[in-house]
């Protein structure tokens, strides 16, 4: 708290629009009415298909094939988070030598090292947010390995099917969701990153994040393949 006011009104808007960007995006992406169409929630409804055509088939390999994939996606990035948050924490017990170095970078630099501190512990709040969506991820895909293995033989419109069906989907979007808000905190903590340099690159580089993040989950190929 001993640092917050070495905070200029710059920095306080640019904090503003960082957390903005970020709370709005999640907001607007997962639960308002007009980001129903963008690419989170358009393969929510592929995940119930694949829960339907698993429900059908008497071997499942393929299914626990595909399982295995997400998970280990999900393994790599909690353990990437891992060092990254190890970095930073050496960074902080280094913070003399980093600020001498980002003296010498243009627009600015980190400032003092009151200054340098609480810029470092925004990335690595980032981080550490990021890091415990990859391993609930992790933990719902593992429930989600348990519910295939307990799974029911049958087809769509038999007794139970349909609801059976219906939680496999609903642990697969849980798993899905919280790897995308973990993905997320990496987008905008490399935003949190331009902090170091100058407080608008901080604004600025949390604004392109924002478009970024708009135009590959609204106006990406990998969307409109998925809605024709």
């Amino acid at each position: 708290m001993h640092a917050l006011p070495h905070l200029s009104v710059i920095d306080w808007i640019s904090l503003a629009i960082f957390f903005a960007s970020w709370a709005g995006y999640a907001w607007y992406s997962e639960h308002s009415q007009r980001g129903a169409n963008g690419l989170i929630r358009t393969a929510q409804r592929y995940r119930l298909e694949w829960a339907y055509r698993m429900l059908e088939r008497d071997l499942r390999v393929a299914d626990s094939t595909l399982i295995g994939n997400l998970v280990t996606s999900v393994s790599f990035y909690a353990n990437t988070t891992i060092y990254i948050i190890a970095g930073l924490v050496a960074a902080l017990g280094a913070s003399d030598k980093l600020l001498s170095f980002t003296s010498e970078l243009p627009f600015g630099g980190a400032g003092n090292r009151e200054l340098l501190e609480i810029k470092l512990m925004l990335l690595l709040a980032s981080f550490v947010f990021a890091y415990f969506k990859f391993t609930w991820s992790l933990r719902q895909f593992n429930l989600l390995s348990i519910l295939v293995g307990a799974a029911p033989l049958g087809k769509t419109g038999e007794p139970g099917i349909d609801t059976y069906a219906r939680r496999v989907a609903g642990a697969n979007n849980l798993a899905g969701d919280d790897f995308n808000r973990g993905i997320r905190a990496y987008y905008f903590g490399l935003a949190a990153s331009g902090w170091l340099l100058n407080p608008a690159i901080l604004g600025a580089f949390a604004v392109v994040v924002l478009v970024v993040l708009f135009r590959r989950d609204y106006r990406s190929p990998a969307l409109q393949l998925l809605r024709d």
